[in-house]
């Protein structure tokens, strides 16, 4: 058994008729208790994250002073002119007698087996956008929900932008279109963005370790046991004008290869992607049978 997890409502069959179709793999860069969005500068940050993207990802990224495209030497992404970071929570599987341990991401099996782990990553429109400037980020979804009230729409990054790199909560500066069409507060339509992610809980099948009440035993990096708080970071660095060639073009990708139909773009293969690392800065256990979650994050 494994979880596919979608930050996003839309799945693979609405995309198909997208105007631009952009699907690739991002290895895993690293797995890091950082978070220079929400967290700058903090050394650690509270909970865990996985990583992928270009290795510029820092403890702080001020996008005034932190050109990613110019600091990074590699990605972990297949389109080599992509060095942004994307990061999510990790999960944990929680054993009968409490103690946890980390469950690794492996490659999509549509194409990306040969990744090592990471997530992939969706560039999707409808028509024309505009795409991100350098120095662009946000966040979807909310750590602290624990309801499934919001699920719907925080799953899923906003397509419509004030124009503004950033906001303080991160989100304020996009937004939701009404129907097909953004609001005259937010009226740049820029691409749709999500990621997929298949986490591998096949070493935890054995139901003897399973909780005895029959409940899942699945919990996230920042404490969440119910998955309605999952959440994800975006920092944009494509290298010039990449990104908009390539929705200007219409590019898509194969849904079971590792190709992009894009002659705007050049590409790595997933072997030398998966090249692309970074080491830990923060020296929590992260292998093994743990007592509590990295950061004695709680779980409720």
């Amino acid at each position: 058994m494994y979880w596919r997890f979608l930050l996003a409502v839309a799945a693979i069959a609405p995309a198909i008729d997208a105007a631009a179709t952009l699907r690739f793999s991002c290895s895993q860069l690293v797995v890091d208790r950082l978070d220079p969005l929400v967290n700058p500068g903090a050394l650690p940050s509270p909970h865990l994250h996985q990583i992928v993207g270009g290795n510029a990802f820092n403890t702080t990224m001020d996008p005034a002073a932190h050109d990613i495209p110019s600091t990074a030497t590699c990605t972990s992404c297949t389109p080599v002119e992509d060095f942004s970071n994307y990061w999510t929570a990790t999960l944990f599987f929680r054993a009968r007698n409490g103690t946890l341990h980390r469950v690794n991401t492996f490659g999509n099996e549509l194409g990306f087996t040969g990744a090592t782990g990471g997530q992939t990553v969706y560039y999707l429109s409808s028509g024309k956008v505009t795409a991100f400037k350098p120095g662009f980020r946000m966040t979807v979804g909310d750590p602290t929900i624990r309801s499934a009230a919001q699920l719907q729409a925080k799953y899923k990054f906003p397509t419509c932008w004030n124009g503004e790199l950033d906001s303080p909560d991160h989100q304020s500066h996009v937004a939701y279109p009404n129907g097909n069409a953004c609001p005259a507060s937010h009226p740049i339509t820029v691409p749709q963005v999500f990621y997929e992610t298949y986490w591998d809980t096949r070493p935890f099948n054995n139901q003897a370790d399973w909780p005895t009440d029959g409940s899942q035993p699945f919990v996230w990096s920042f404490g969440d046991k119910l998955g309605y708080g999952i959440h994800g970071d975006y920092v944009f660095g494509w290298r010039g004008d990449a990104l908009q060639r390539a929705m200007d073009q219409n590019c898509n990708s194969d849904l079971f290869q590792n190709k992009i139909n894009c002659n705007t773009l050049k590409t790595q293969s997933l072997a030398d992607a998966n090249k692309c690392t970074i080491s830990r800065k923060v020296t929590d256990n992260l292998d093994g049978w743990l007592t509590t979650l990295p950061g004695d994050m709680p779980i409720i």
